[in-house]
């Protein structure tokens, strides 16, 4: 699968990334079965890098970039466009999160919502569960426990929400505010559906 992302950063359903530190670095890509490719690393944030290769890689696909003199790290292919591929670092390991009772039974689902950070352009993300008081998101960039985002469900003002939990492009949100009973139950009767 191969998702082009445009120059105006919202081709392809994806937002627009805080500008990256501009480089010119020579590097490997280790790929799944050990082959390699030549790559350039053409800038750089603490998240992922811009790469160019010659070699064609696939949207999903995980990697190991190699430079000379600066080590190598895990990285997955986020985005493409013609010869360059957007990379995001894996995270490093973290210890596991405390399992907590949940506030509220959440509802499993399938349902994609407009997802805004400070700074940041709206976006749309993918939700798997969601309760009254709060959800589970998809993310783009890489969240971090203690950020703020408003969540807006289709037909509902924006709901503030600060995240509890993070694993790679995944987070646990919690809704500064619950969802009324009598509006959540409309919300997952439309979600349902």
């Amino acid at each position: 699968m191969r998702v082009n992302r445009g120059d105006d950063a919202t081709a392809g359903g994806l937002p627009a990334r805080p500008s990256r530190r501009a480089v010119h670095l020579s590097g490997i890509a280790i790929l799944n079965d050990r082959q390699t490719a030549e790559v350039t690393v053409l800038d750089l944030t603490y998240d992922g890098c811009c790469i160019e290769a010659a070699d064609a890689l696939t949207v999903g696909q995980t990697i190991k970039l190699s430079v000379p003199g600066l080590g190598a790290i895990d990285a997955q292919v986020r985005w493409c466009k013609g010869s360059k591929f957007g990379l995001a670092f894996s995270p490093a390991p973290e210890k596991p999160r405390e399992i907590r009772p949940r506030a509220a039974e959440r509802l499993a689902v399938d349902a994609e919502v407009m997802q805004r950070r400070h700074g940041h352009p709206n976006y749309r993300v993918r939700l798997s569960d969601v309760s009254r008081t709060g959800c589970k998101a998809d993310f783009v960039e890489r969240p971090r426990v203690g950020d703020h985002v408003w969540i807006k469900f289709e037909g509902l003002e924006s709901l503030d929400a600060e995240v509890c939990w993070a694993e790679g492009f995944h987070a646990g949100l919690k809704f500064v505010n619950s969802i009324h009973p009598a509006v959540f139950d409309l919300l997952a009767k439309r979600l349902g559906d």
